[in-house]
């Protein structure tokens, strides 16, 4: 049996083994290792926080994220971690390399791109638009605790340090 939830203003059809609609509380939630079916399109161009851990399970994590007009997600690199990102809404500019000095990557990505950025590698996305940068993240293994959400980049910042 489906269930439909109003999300954000948006009716979508959950599992019947989804027991809470994303939000629902108000405040985002962390769905994970439960099973989970969602509209990951509108749940990407309806966040607002610049990190939201949607789903978090034992080898792989969900994150949702809002990048604002000419910010970034910060240089970094994952030694253990692969990444996947998909570019919901907006444009920027991706780099990657193999050292923090040295990032001989550069692309423009736009709505619909997928980015992949191998365990080790360096790696930035800012966002060259004039409206927030809308994306989700995969990481295997998960990256961030779980139920993590970080309304700002500076936030994220002070949490990881």
């Amino acid at each position: 049996m489906n269930k439909v939830y109003n999300y954000g203003g948006n009716y979508i059809n959950a599992n019947a083994n989804m027991s809470r609609a994303p939000y629902s509380s108000g405040k985002p939630t962390d769905y994970g290792p439960n099973p989970f079916v969602i509209d990951i399109s509108k749940a990407t161009l309806h966040n607002n926080m610049y990190r939201t851990a949607l789903w978090t399970g034992a080898h792989l994590q969900l994150t949702l994220m809002s990048i604002p007009a000419g910010g970034d997600i910060g240089l970094e690199v994952h030694p253990n971690v692969d990444q996947f990102l998909r570019i919901e809404d907006g444009q920027g500019l991706v780099q990657m390399g193999d050292r923090q000095d040295h990032l001989y990557f550069r692309q423009p990505a736009f709505g619909d791109y997928a980015i992949f950025v191998p365990a080790g590698t360096w790696h930035n996305l800012t966002n060259t638009g004039k409206k927030p940068l809308k994306l989700y993240s995969l990481y295997a293994p998960p990256n961030h605790p779980w139920g993590t959400v970080h309304q700002t980049k500076a936030i994220a910042e002070a949490a990881e340090h």
